[in-house]
């Protein structure tokens, strides 16, 4: 070539094409979309846990995420705290709790089970009222019917009225009327669990029916016939905790102790503290232990 030395090489030329920045962004974006969705599912299954878990399972999840060592959940940690979602639900106040579980103490368990009882006893008696207020069968009663909370439950009294007597005369035979009263109040009283004690009452006046029969025993004759009453109105015959007659020991009217309204019925739907302790009581245990030693020594 001419101008070049002769034996010189030839210059490489090496050309850089540069791209300009308005371009597609790669895969970044591809990064932010599973984030969203990541979260997005996250969001959507809190919800869901939140519609469909019970409260316990609640305490479990809120539990884990406080203390994932177990150290609020007990000595198992917190595998031990197993949430079965698939498990029916209950309203139960006392539900089962996981082996070595102690978040929730046996007292408050308790009181949390008087709570749940006394609503069941406050929403009988409100259903008792409207009973009492519109069925049209109780519609020429309602004067004689009386509904209360006690210390011992909810009570229901039915009265005696001048020239309408729940009984017949000097006898444990209920007239019609009454027998229609105690039958509408079974079908009320059979929906909850709690037992029932009946007490039978009378006025001052001596019974000089028959030999040996005084108000004691026509109170308590009075006090079983309503309770075949209500078990034939459907009342569970084991509801059924205590009948006793009291004569006229407790007079609602003490300065007229012949006053109608002395004679009555009172039907207390128990809370559970008290027919627990109608049932575990220390008459009770002496039987059982008596029982046990007739038991052994039989053998």
């Amino acid at each position: 070539m001419s101008g070049m030395k002769k034996g010189a090489s030839t210059p490489i030329v090496i050309k850089k094409v540069r791209r300009g920045k308005a371009g597609h962004h790669g895969g970044s974006w591809k990064v932010a979309f599973a984030d969203f969705a990541t979260a997005m599912m996250a969001f959507f299954l809190v919800l869901w846990l939140q519609n469909n878990a019970t409260p316990q399972q609640k305490r479990y999840i809120s539990g884990y995420f406080k203390d994932p060592g177990g150290a609020l959940i007990g000595p198992g940690g917190a595998d031990s705290a197993v949430i079965d979602l698939n498990a029916p639900r209950t309203d139960s106040v006392v539900q089962q709790t996981p082996q070595g579980a102690n978040n929730i103490s046996e007292a408050q368990l308790e009181d949390l089970a008087a709570q749940k009882d006394q609503e069941r006893l406050q929403a009988l008696r409100d259903k008792l009222l409207e009973l009492v207020q519109s069925s049209p069968s109780l519609a020429n009663s309602k004067e004689q019917i009386h509904v209360d909370v006690v210390p011992d439950g909810v009570r229901v009294q039915i009265f005696d009225q001048e020239n309408r007597p729940m009984f017949a005369a000097g006898s444990a035979r209920l007239n019609p009327y009454a027998g229609k009263i105690l039958r509408a109040l079974a079908k009320v009283i059979r929906n909850v669990p709690n037992k029932v004690s009946i007490t039978g009452h009378t006025d001052r006046i001596p019974y000089l029916g028959r030999p040996n029969y005084t108000n004691w025993e026509l109170s308590a004759d009075r006090a079983n016939a309503a309770r075949r009453e209500l078990v034939a109105g459907g009342l569970p015959p084991d509801h059924i905790a205590k009948i006793e007659g009291l004569a006229d020991s407790v007079l609602l009217d003490e300065q007229n102790p012949q006053n109608p309204i002395n004679r009555r019925i009172a039907i207390i739907i128990l809370r559970k503290a008290v027919s627990d302790a109608l049932e575990e009581g220390p008459l009770t245990q002496e039987l059982h232990d008596m029982a046990d030693k007739l038991n052994r020594g039989s053998r």
